[in-house]
């Protein structure tokens, strides 16, 4: 005999906002449309996604473009993106730079719903945004 608490349980995912947290290693083998279209899946699905690695200029030109075609005023309204760069913890010296362990182009990217995330403050070390239940 099936339970109530499973109509409870169903009632969940409509309490809160998903986050999908994907790390450089998920995404490090991936085609570029394929990276979009994770992305784009999860934001469709009302997520807030963040890249650990970021894309690189080139794949976020692509996913604005992907995601300007797929905009429908009733049920797309597009995406609010944010990226900074993390700190360098990696080797900075001048040796570890020449080397090719400087870190610089490593960057943490939130990509959400236009119509759910709104950034409020944005530096080199901080992005402070407002999600929304819509």
């Amino acid at each position: 005999m099936p339970k109530a608490t499973n109509t409870d349980d169903a009632d969940g995912p409509d309490d809160g906002v998903q986050i999908d947290l994907i790390s450089g290693e998920r995404m490090q083998d991936m085609a570029t449309m394929e990276k979009i279209r994770m992305i784009l899946d999860g934001v469709h699905d009302g997520n807030i996604v963040i890249l650990e690695e970021g894309l690189t200029p080139d794949e976020e030109s692509r996913l604005i473009e992907v995601t300007m075609s797929e905009i429908s005023p009733d049920e797309f309204n597009g995406i609010e993106i944010e990226t900074y760069p993390k700190s360098g913890t990696r080797d900075s010296s001048l040796l570890g730079r020449i080397m090719g362990g400087d870190e610089s182009d490593a960057k943490l990217t939130v990509i959400g719903p236009a119509n759910q995330i709104e950034t409020l403050h944005k530096d080199e070390t901080l992005i402070s945004a407002l999600v929304s239940r819509n």
